[in-house]
């Protein structure tokens, strides 16, 4: 269950530096945020942030930018960031269905989307992060030879996003039903906070990559 309503949170998001407010401002314009030249990677759904600042720490030469809808969940990652000194991480807290709003063609290096809400009904497809609808605003965003990094241990919204993805014309590069026993795609494999959680019940992970 996801924490939405957390009294203050907001306040502390105004408050906090590694937040971008009014991002759309710097669309097409994201390294001088960093004040360098290097890769941008963004994980759209980040949660907590356990695999996102994971990820920055152990590659300072790339720039990330975690995305969370729910600010009382942005709260929590704000709190495990200020633990440590990472620089080459910043934070926005916006719909994920805006994201050529804020990002020029071609500026994000990669996407990572792990554990995302699966919309279970039907008539909630277009809300899945990996349906046409959003592949095709990932597509606006990613450069030519980007990636997508999507997992997740529900089977049923992964056979759905590997079907979107040949209806929107992507590629598939690898998949895996079972990635902790796929001893190639799990090389260097940094867990998520969920990832944790349902591993440790015996849940199998899915992952694919994608690109177009």
């Amino acid at each position: 269950m996801r924490l939405r309503n957390i009294k203050g949170a907001g306040e502390v998001i105004e408050a906090n530096e590694f937040v971008i407010k009014n991002p759309e401002e710097h669309k097409g314009k994201w390294n001088e945020v960093f004040q360098n030249d290097h890769p941008i990677r963004i994980e759209i759904g980040m949660g907590k942030g356990q695999f996102i600042m994971e990820m920055a720490r152990q590659n300072p030469n790339i720039n990330y930018i975690g995305v969370e809808r729910y600010s009382s969940v942005l709260l929590r990652a704000l709190q495990k960031h200020q633990e440590t000194e990472l620089t080459n991480l910043y934070f926005l807290c916006i719909d994920a269905r805006t994201v050529e709003d804020i990002f020029a063609q071609g500026e994000i290096d990669k996407i990572y989307l792990n554990f995302s809400d699966p919309w279970p009904k039907d008539r909630h497809a277009k809300r899945r992060l990996t349906s046409r609808e959003f592949l095709t605003r990932y597509d606006k965003i990613l450069r030519a030879d980007g990636r997508l990094e999507f997992k997740t241990d529900n089977r049923g919204l992964f056979e759905f996003s590997l079907e979107e993805t040949k209806e929107a014309g992507w590629k598939i590069q690898q998949h895996t039903f079972d990635l902790h026993q796929d001893e190639s795609m799990n090389v260097g494999n940094i867990m998520t906070e969920y990832e944790e959680k349902f591993s440790s019940m015996g849940n199998p992970i899915h992952k694919m990559i994608i690109y177009r």
